[in-house]
């Protein structure tokens, strides 16, 4: 089972193409060079913490509570984190203002870097999706990043890895995170997780949930140590987002 499913994402990565959209890590796969070209990585003085992608030619979209952490600056265009990278700082923070915490909502942030970041043969940006995208149950998506694996002992890995990630009916998720007697927020997707132990862990949050090749979420949260698979993956649905999001980016920053 495994090795058959190895052999699908590799031959859904080959059809997408050299430019190909798709993304992340528990049992995931490292991800082809030429691909997720947009993954950004924010970090702190010291190391990555979270995920991001790139929308335009200076910001970076990812999640809210990624604030909790010093962020510094942001590395684009590698795979590997040992590896140099394009390095932009981090000169504004813009939370939706209904921001309070991760699990009531409104989980998203874009950051102002410091200069325009060009796009070229290890860069690319992400689209945004339409307002009226419908995610449907069970489609396949794609998260990516360099958080937390199976075999890293709870530890950042330097190879951004993909992974295969469901989509889950709302009504599913809300039932399922009840019983934790968490409500589930208004204006997410849930994806990964339930009834799989595959999809993003810690060190994963801000990066991009990737369907039909655009940002359709942001990581939010899921399982505190990404073992459950009775509790779905958590992402913030951007669509719902997308007037506040071109309002910072026309307005080039908040």
């Amino acid at each position: 089972m495994q090795a058959l499913h190895k052999l699908l994402l590799c031959h859904l990565l080959a059809c997408l193409g050299p430019n190909a959209l798709g993304s992340e890590i528990i049992h995931g796969q490292i991800a082809p060079q030429n691909q997720m070209l947009y993954m950004a990585s924010l970090q702190t003085r010291d190391e990555h913490v979270c995920g991001g992608s790139l929308i335009s030619d200076n910001f970076v979209l990812t999640a809210a509570h990624c604030a909790d952490y010093p962020l510094v600056r942001v590395v684009l265009g590698t795979h590997n984190l040992r590896h140099s990278g394009t390095v932009r700082t981090i000169v504004q923070r813009c939370k939706h203002p209904n921001y309070r915490h991760h699990r009531t909502g409104s989980d998203i942030m874009l950051l102002k870097l410091s200069q325009s970041v060009p796009v070229g043969r290890t860069i690319r940006r992400i689209p945004l999706p339409p307002p009226n995208m419908n995610l449907q149950s069970n489609q396949m998506c794609h998260v990516a990043g360099w958080g937390w694996t199976e075999d890293s002992h709870q530890r950042i890995v330097p190879d951004l890895r993909v992974v295969g990630v469901s989509v889950v009916d709302q009504n599913v998720c809300r039932r399922q995170w009840s019983k934790t007697r968490l409500n589930l927020p208004a204006h997410v997707i849930c994806a990964g997780g339930y009834k799989t132990l595959e999809g993003a862990c810690k060190g994963d949050s801000g990066g991009p949930l990737v369907c039909n090749g655009v940002a359709a979420g942001v990581v939010s949260f899921g399982d505190p140590n990404c073992r459950d698979p009775d509790l779905p993956n958590v992402y913030t649905d951007v669509s719902k987002f997308l007037p506040w999001i071109n309002q910072i980016v026309s307005r080039n920053g908040c």
